[in-house]
């Protein structure tokens, strides 16, 4: 598998899709061929904090893990930087700034900052308007569906971070790991009379 194939796999969520004995083993290859550097190469510190608070919102910690604790920051992070291009980027971090300008303009401070009710204000602010925006993506002539919302790519992204990584997999989604099932051609017995003439 390629590089440019496995991002196009996690970026679209396409991993999901697979039948779940297989899920895990694509997964681990394909974040092994990414294994992103330490550090973060698109988001800065103030947007990590803010993409990381609005994942966990997303996804939280229950029973099982949230979206924090698989990594959901990091990987949107590689996405951002290997798999979109600048006009996405771009629209990502804006959007972000845009959290925090309404944060501000609603509660007086960052969306870091809030109150977790006040968070999920803005969320759900930002999930109306995504539903207003978003109409049916049209594909570029390589198939490429390039986002439009913020809200709705962020989501996407975190989803995806999510069920894709082996805590969400298997802790929320329950996937067993199981080897694939060995199917031997079938025996036929001899004919009567054959083993006999030995």
């Amino acid at each position: 598998m390629r590089r440019r194939e496995v991002l196009r796999l996690l970026a679209t969520g396409t991993a999901l899709q697979f039948a779940p004995r297989n899920l895990l083993v694509t997964i681990a290859h394909a974040r092994a061929l990414l294994s992103p550097p330490d550090g973060l190469r698109t988001l800065n510190t103030h947007h990590q904090a803010t993409v990381t608070a609005m994942a966990e919102l997303i996804l939280p910690r229950t029973d099982t893990p949230g979206a924090a604790d698989v990594g959901a920051t990091e990987f949107i992070d590689l996405m951002l930087t290997e798999w979109y291009e600048a006009p996405e980027r771009t629209l990502f971090l804006n959007g972000l700034d845009d959290v925090d300008s309404r944060s501000r303009s609603l509660f007086g401070k960052d969306f870091t900052e809030c109150a977790p009710a006040q968070q999920s204000d803005i969320l759900i602010a930002l999930g109306e308007k995504m539903l207003q925006q978003v109409a049916a993506p049209v594909p570029t002539d390589e198939g490429y569906i390039p986002e439009t919302n913020f809200y709705a790519m962020l989501r996407r992204l975190t989803i995806t971070a999510y069920y894709t990584s082996e805590k969400g997999a298997t802790e929320e989604l329950h996937y067993e790991i199981v080897p694939g099932s060995y199917e031997g051609c079938h025996v036929i017995p001899p004919a009567k009379g054959i083993s006999e003439q030995k």
